[in-house]
């Protein structure tokens, strides 16, 4: 029996499908592919330029896509209040994916509102934006929210400890704390809204070179990064695969989470992976919804 391939994805006609990060990468990958399926397309990103471009680019693989574009910040929750109450109150967001992130920012950065920028734009801007989304997506008679992730939630340096990495900063530290608190939240939201049509599903895209490595470190990442892409990595097509099947596949359940079935992202169907020892925690769970909630003054109510 041959593998999963996005040409496997049954018709999206009538359903809605907004991205963040939208603009580039895995999110625009997810866009293109989903738009040749018949969904209409929210990208969501920062600059209207870069989504506007990006439009251009579905567009030119699928001329009769429908396409919208939402200007929204992640690291800034006020544009996250702006933005999702332009959708809340009218559009039905059948497939949400929590796809934008920064990654390893060679020193402290804060948000806006004055979070550690990697932990406060990867999962906090999430959370509040999903928070405030979620009218729209309850108005979805199937809906489900894919959530980004990374293999780095694994590591030892990505505990839930310190999350504002105020005591000590590494910019791969702070990413691993995030990508782990995007599987946390997954499991926790899935558990929340068992019950309901609604499925929570995290994925990670297995290695990739993507507009997350922009900020890798001086001489030594110039030279690497071409050949990482070449040998080591896969490319955003190929990564955008478990967040393709997770969205639209017809076998996962809701808290699953995702992963290329090999190295080479396209050699198999995506399979459910190993979480991260003790991510399924159910205290650490309402932990971290706790501290969400209280860090972003968002009441989410799934």
């Amino acid at each position: 029996m041959s593998h999963w391939t996005p040409d496997s994805i049954p018709d999206q006609t009538g359903r809605t499908a907004l991205i963040t990060g939208g603009n580039s990468g895995i999110g625009l990958e997810t866009a293109r592919v989903l738009a040749t399926h018949g969904a209409r397309i929210i990208l969501a990103g920062r600059s209207q330029a870069n989504l506007d471009a990006a439009v251009r680019q579905v567009l030119a693989v699928t001329p009769k896509a429908v396409t919208d574009t939402l200007v929204v910040d992640l690291s800034d929750l006020a544009s996250i209040r702006d933005a999702a109450s332009r959708i809340a109150e009218t559009e039905t967001i059948d497939l949400l994916f929590n796809n934008a992130g920064v990654m390893n920012l060679p020193t402290r950065q804060s948000t806006r509102d004055g979070f550690e920028m990697t932990f406060g734009t990867n999962h906090l801007g999430h959370f509040a934006f999903d928070a405030q989304l979620w009218p729209a997506i309850l108005r979805s008679p199937a809906p489900r929210v894919v959530t980004v992730s990374a293999i780095a939630a694994r590591w030892p340096m990505g505990q839930l400890q310190d999350l504002m990495s105020e005591k000590r900063y590494s910019g791969m530290g702070a990413y691993a704390k995030s990508k782990r608190a995007n599987i946390v939240y997954t499991l926790e939201l899935a558990r929340r809204t068992v019950g309901t049509p609604l499925d929570a599903l995290v994925v990670h895209p297995g290695a990739a070179m993507t507009n997350l490595q922009q900020h890798g470190n001086g001489a030594l990442a110039k030279v690497f990064t071409p050949i990482a892409e070449r040998l080591l990595m896969g490319s955003s097509e190929g990564a955008a695969w478990p967040s393709l099947y997770a969205a639209t596949a017809a076998e996962v359940t809701s808290g699953q989470f995702i992963g290329p079935s090999g190295r080479d992202q396209t050699s198999g169907t995506p399979k459910p992976a190993k979480l991260p020892r003790g991510a399924d925690d159910l205290e650490q769970g309402a932990r971290l919804w706790a501290e969400s909630e209280r860090l972003t003054g968002v009441v989410f109510k799934a």
